[in-house]
């Protein structure tokens, strides 16, 4: 049977030679070596068939028999196990594969002996062709487009490489790898544009022993239906535009039945916008700075078609120029304002305007304006020019009017003079406009002083006068205008109505100085509440109203305060204000009561006559029960 055994045990016979042969007692063999070898190569393509096989060098004492296990390994792990009485055998792949790529080694084992081949290396070239399969075959724009790339007869891990074919710019590749499937999908976006579809896939496989690469797969082809057509802008009249003109852009598009979004922009701004409907038109009255890139996009989820128009517009007229002596002037000197304008037409109308705040004034609408620089004429000033509808605007230019030395009425202010050139003894002589008021001599370089008491409110001019022994040039100063205020005098307030108001209805406050310089700041304030109700400022003495429209919670003591520059604030008398019941109220409240009283009077009345009629069926009771009696 192959196996050694004790020679007690074992008995060859011989039937045509009639002998009889016992075995040595002591059988011995050795495993000299044991070979590997791959048919046909160490090197197969792919999906061709490979065998590996095993061969024992065995050396022994005897003709006997052994039986020998061979242990056929592939990068260590166990591929398959054969016991055999010959010294060699063989392990079959019918189609080798990429994942049959490998070191293998074969052991052979014989009773308590075993010995291992040399490590062989098989390498399998290539990867079979993969399978692409589009799960659509018609698709729209804007669709995901799915895909599936697959090689069935090769062992995971695989890495698919999709490619999308017949782009402008080359192929737009995808890949994925997949560590336990022998497939993939993946989804392609279908660009606004495209018409056909052409996609192929290629495997590859990565391992220690190197990378191998399919050819291509199958192409597929997918045809594209466009949901809607690319957008046409159209300008009308024309594209000869001038400032003033009253232009329509019109957007249109072909679409078959989809709730479709039109958009018309100006470069990022959007002008106007229609959905479910296949045109869309937009009306403006243009100006220069209406000039560029005008946009009709049409959009349906992720697919977006746009056409885009360049827009020129001819300038009507140029911006106009305000032309203004200074931008820093002294209180008292004259103001003078004029606006340009380029190509000035007939019908041109010109304003020039004081800007607070975002809130115009106008001052003149003319193309020219001149006065008296008051300390109330720092502004930022502005000059318009319009046209057809066409309104520009010159640049904001601030103007700012110094004002003079102020003092208040009453008090005290000290001049000076003085003479940089010429020798002591210097006379001095003081001026109050045309009027002298002082003289002093002085015997130093030291300036002299005169102290001054106005006596009325506005604008004192003075001036000084310098001479001496040496000259009879008289050297008289430039003026110097300074300004008298008076603080804020009596504050009175009253209200129209007065002392009481109805809950709803409005009530007037008006506030007024008697005397006082400008300007004049006014607030008004409900008592215990530190902030304003209202503030303002103004270049008069005159009333100044705070409407309100009040409610019962409005009930309370107001007062107003005035200032000035000089920093005196006077405060008004309190005025007591009641928020009353209106009248709609007070007839509701009447009728409520009414009602109240109709219902108890029937209640009343109901109950009497219950009561009443339930007396008399009980005197009808009791004479009957006598008459029985």
């Amino acid at each position: 049977t192959g196996s050694l055994l004790p020679r007690a045990a074992l008995l060859y016979i011989n039937w045509k030679l009639n002998v009889i042969y016992f075995p040595p007692l002591h059988l011995v063999f050795t495993i000299n070596k044991v070979e590997i070898r791959a048919a046909p190569s160490l090197q197969v393509p792919n999906g061709d068939a490979l065998t590996i096989l095993c061969i024992a060098d065995i050396s022994k004492s005897g003709n006997f028999m052994i039986e020998h296990n061979f242990t056929f390994f592939k990068d260590g792990r166990i591929l398959s196990d054969i016991t055999s009485l010959q010294n060699r055998t063989e392990y079959k792949i019918p189609a080798a594969r990429f994942a049959d790529t490998g070191e293998y080694v074969c052991m052979v084992k014989a009773k308590e002996k075993k010995k291992k081949s040399d490590v062989m290396l098989v390498k399998v070239t290539g990867l079979p062709k993969p399978k692409l399969t589009a799960l659509k075959t018609m698709v729209t724009e804007g669709e995901e487009l799915p895909l599936k790339c697959e090689v069935p007869e090769e062992a995971p891990p695989l890495t698919f490489t999709f490619q999308k074919l017949l782009t402008p710019g080359g192929p737009v590749t995808r890949t994925k790898e997949e560590l336990d499937k022998h497939f993939t999908t993946v989804e392609f976006l279908v660009e606004p544009g495209e018409k056909v579809l052409k996609f192929q896939c290629i495997a590859s496989v990565y391992s220690a022993h190197g990378m191998q690469e399919s050819v291509p797969s199958n192409e597929q082809l997918v045809t594209v239906v466009e949901p809607f057509s690319t957008p046409t802008l159209v300008i009308e009249p024309s594209l000869n535009i001038t400032e003033g003109d009253n232009v329509k852009l019109v957007c249109r598009v072909v679409v078959r039945n989809y709730d479709i979004e039109i958009i018309i922009q100006k470069d990022k701004v959007i002008l106007s916008s229609a959905r479910g409907q296949n045109f869309l038109t937009y009306f403006t009255k243009v100006r220069t700075e209406d000039s560029g890139n005008y946009t009709c996009k049409v959009e349906l989820g992720s697919v977006s078609k746009e056409k885009t128009v360049n827009v020129v517009v001819t300038e009507l007229f140029s911006k106009p120029e305000l032309v203004y002596p200074a931008k820093t002037i002294d209180e008292g000197d004259w103001l003078q304002l004029q606006c340009k304008v380029k190509g000035l037409l007939p019908k041109t109308k010109i304003s020039i305007k004081t800007r607070y705040l975002g809130k115009d004034n106008m001052l003149n609408d003319s193309s020219s304006f001149i006065t008296r620089a008051h300390v109330n004429d720092t502004a930022t000033y502005i000059c318009t020019a319009e046209i057809n509808g066409i309104i520009k605007e010159s640049d904001p230019v601030q103007i700012k009017c110094l004002i003079y030395p102020e003092v208040m009425l009453g008090g005290e202010i000290r001049i000076c003079c003085q003479s940089l050139y010429g020798t002591p003894p210097i006379t001095y002589k003081f001026f109050r406009g045309n009027q002298t008021v002082n003289s002093s001599q002085i015997f130093n370089k030291l300036p002299a002083e005169f102290m001054d008491k106005p006596t009325k409110v506005g604008v004192e001019q003075y001036s000084c006068e310098a001479s001496n022994y040496h000259s009879h040039i008289r050297t008289r100063s430039r003026e110097l205008n300074v300004t008298v205020i008076a603080p804020v005098g009596k504050v009175n307030l009253f209200s129209v109505p007065k002392m009481e108001v109805e809950d709803g209805k409005g009530i007037s406050f008006y506030c007024y100085v008697e005397t006082g310089s400008f300007p004049i700041n006014f607030k008004f304030f409900k008592r215990n509440n530190r902030k304003p109700l209202f503030e303002e400022t103004n270049m008069d003495t005159r009333v100044v109203s705070y409407n309100k429209t009040l409610s019962r919670q409005d009930s309370g003591e107001y007062f107003c305060e005035a200032s000035n520059p000089t920093n005196r604030v006077q405060r008004s008398d309190e005025i007591s204000i009641n928020v009353i019941l209106a009248s709609w109220q007070k007839v509701l409240i009447a009728v409520f009561v009414l009602v109240i009283i109709v219902i108890l009077s029937c209640g009343g009345c109901w109950w009497y006559l219950r009561k009443k009629r339930k007396g008399k069926n009980n005197s009808l009771l009791f004479l009957s029960a006598a008459c029985i009696e």
